[in-house]
C-alpha cells in the first residue's frame, strides 16, 4: 500500500472553484477540432468476440500495429447506467483517435467486459481480457470490483486506469491510477461546498454502511463538517440488505430539523429516498456526490422529485466550452441521450492513455509489463485539458489534480452552479 491522498489534491479541492472545463490545446488534450460527429461509430460488438469493437475507423490509423485496451464495468444490473456510459464514451474516444491517425501510428482497440458491479465477475472479466492479450486496462467502474481487479493487475504489472473507482484502496498499488476524485476528497469537498456557500447549518445524512464508497465519503464529510460550522443532526445508515424502505431514517432526519439531507449514495437508493421523503412531507435541500449521477434515468422514477437536487461532480453537460459541447453532441448522435460524469471520466481516461503512450513512446509490440513501467512515469509527466478538468495532472500516488464543480438539477437537466 503506497498511496495516500496527496496534499496538493486536498488543497486544490478545498478551494471549490466552480470553473468551466476543457479547452483545445492540441499538445495536452483531446482536440476540440477533431470531428466528433460519431458518424462512423456503430457502438455494437463484434459477433465473434463479445465486447470487442468492430473498429470501423481502424484503417484511418497508421500501420504500426494495435494497442489493446481492456475495459471492465457493469453493462447489466443495477449499476448499468455507469458501466454503459463508460463503455460508450471510451469507444467514442477510441474511434476519434483512430480516425485522427491513432497513437504513435498504432490503432487502438477496445474490448469491454461486463462485471455487473460484482468483484468475482470483475476478476473473471479481467482473466478474459488477459486471454485476449490486453495491454492496458480502463476500469473497473465501481470500487469493490476495482479493488479486486487491482490486486490481479498489480501481480501482473499491467497498467490500470480506473475512470470512476473512488475508494482509497482502488489505487493502492503503483500500477493503478484514477480519473475521478477519491471518496475521502468527495466527502471533505462536499462539506466545504455546503459550508462556504451557506447552504445549511443543520445537516442530516443517510448513507450505506455496507459500501466502502458511501461510508468513506460520510466519514470525511463528518470530520470536515465541524470546520464548516455544520451540525450533523442525524446520521442514519442502511445496508445492501435493507435498501428499499427508508421511512425510519427519513423520519429521524425530519424530526431532527435538518435543512439539508446529504446522500453519499448511489442513484437507485437515492430515487427511493426522494419518493419516500415526499410521502412523509419532508422537503429539505438534497445534496449528493457522483453516485447520484444517473438518477434522472432510473426506470419509473418521477424526475420532478429530483428538481433542485445538487451534486458534486467534475462534469457538467451544459458547460459551454467547445470540448464539452462537441462531446455531448457526439455522444448523443452516436448513443442517444446526455452523457453523465462517468462517461466524461472514461473519455478523459482514453485520452490520458493516448497522451501517456505518446510521452513514453509506446509501441504495439511492447509487453504489457513494459508498457506499465513506462506509464507509471509518463502519467506523472502529462497534462490534460479534458472534460473533467483543465490542466489535469497526476501525482505519483495515482491521484488526479483538478478542481471539482457542482451541478443542480433544474427543469430535469443538470445545470452548472
Amino acid at each position: 500500500m503506497r498511496k495516500f491522498l496527496s496534499a496538493a489534491l486536498v488543497l486544490a479541492m478545498s478551494t471549490m472553484l466552480l470553473t468551466g472545463c476543457g479547452n483545445t490545446d492540441a499538445e495536452t488534450t483531446n482536440n476540440a477540432d477533431t470531428d466528433t460527429t460519431g458518424s462512423e461509430t456503430e457502438g455494437t460488438n463484434d459477433a465473434e468476440t463479445e465486447g470487442v469493437s468492430d473498429n470501423t475507423t481502424a484503417d484511418a490509423a497508421g500501420s504500426e500495429g494495435t494497442l489493446k485496451i481492456g475495459g471492465i464495468g457493469p453493462t447489466t444490473g443495477d449499476a448499468a447506467v455507469y458501466g454503459l456510459a463508460v463503455k460508450n464514451a471510451a469507444q467514442l474516444a477510441v474511434d476519434e483517435i483512430n480516425a485522427a491517425g491513432g497513437v504513435n501510428g498504432m490503432t487502438l482497440e477496445l474490448n469491454f467486459q461486463d462485471d455487473e458491479s460484482d468483484a468475482e465477475k470483475a476478476v473473471n472479466a479481467y482473466n478474459t481480457l488477459k486471454d485476449w492479450n490486453m495491454q492496458v486496462l480502463v476500469g473497473t467502474v465501481t470500487s469493490t470490483p476495482c479493488i479486486a481487479v487491482a490486486e490481479k493487475s498489480a501481480a501482473d504489472n499491467l497498467f490500470q486506469l480506473t475512470p470512476s473507482g473512488s475508494a482509497v484502496e482502488c489505487i493502492a498499488n503503483e500500477n493503478v491510477f484514477r480519473v475521478c476524485f477519491s471518496d475521502p476528497n468527495q466527502g471533505k469537498a462536499s462539506a466545504q461546498y455546503i459550508g462556504e456557500n451557506s447552504l445549511a447549518s443543520k445537516v442530516a445524512v443517510i448513507y450505506d454502511s455496507s459500501s466502502v464508497y458511501s461510508s468513506g465519503i460520510y466519514e470525511t464529510f463528518a470530520a470536515e463538517a465541524a470546520n464548516q460550522n455544520i451540525e450533523i443532526v442525524a446520521a442514519e445508515a442502511f445496508t445492501a440488505d435493507s435498501n428499499k424502505d427508508f421511512t425510519v431514517q427519513l423520519q429521524k432526519a425530519k424530526d431532527s430539523g435538518a435543512e439539508l439531507l446529504f446522500l453519499p449514495i448511489y442513484y437507485n437508493e437515492a430515487s427511493l429516498i426522494l419518493a419516500q421523503a415526499k410521502t412523509i412531507g419532508f422537503a429539505p435541500t438534497f445534496f449528493g456526490c457522483d453516485g447520484l449521477d444517473g438518477i434522472l434515468s432510473v426506470e419509473n422514477f418521477d424526475t420532478s422529485l429530483a428538481e433542485g437536487v445538487m451534486l458534486l461532480t467534475p462534469f457538467a453537460a451544459d458547460a459551454q466550452d467547445d470540448l464539452t459541447k462537441n462531446f455531448v453532441s457526439a455522444y448523443d448522435s452516436t448513443y442517444g441521450g446526455t452523457p453523465n460524469q462517468f462517461a466524461a471520466d472514461a473519455y478523459d481516461a482514453v485520452y490520458a492513455i493516448k497522451a501517456a503512450a505518446e510521452k513514453a513512446g509506446i509501441t504495439a509490440d511492447m509487453s504489457a509489463s513494459d508498457i506499465c513501467d513506462a506509464f507509471k512515469t509518463a502519467m506523472t509527466e502529462i497534462t490534460i485539458d479534458g472534460l473533467t478538468g483543465t490542466g489535469m495532472t497526476w501525482s505519483v500516488d495515482g491521484e488526479p489534480n483538478k478542481e471539482p464543480k457542482a451541478v443542480k438539477i433544474v427543469d430535469g437537466v443538470y445545470t452548472a452552479m
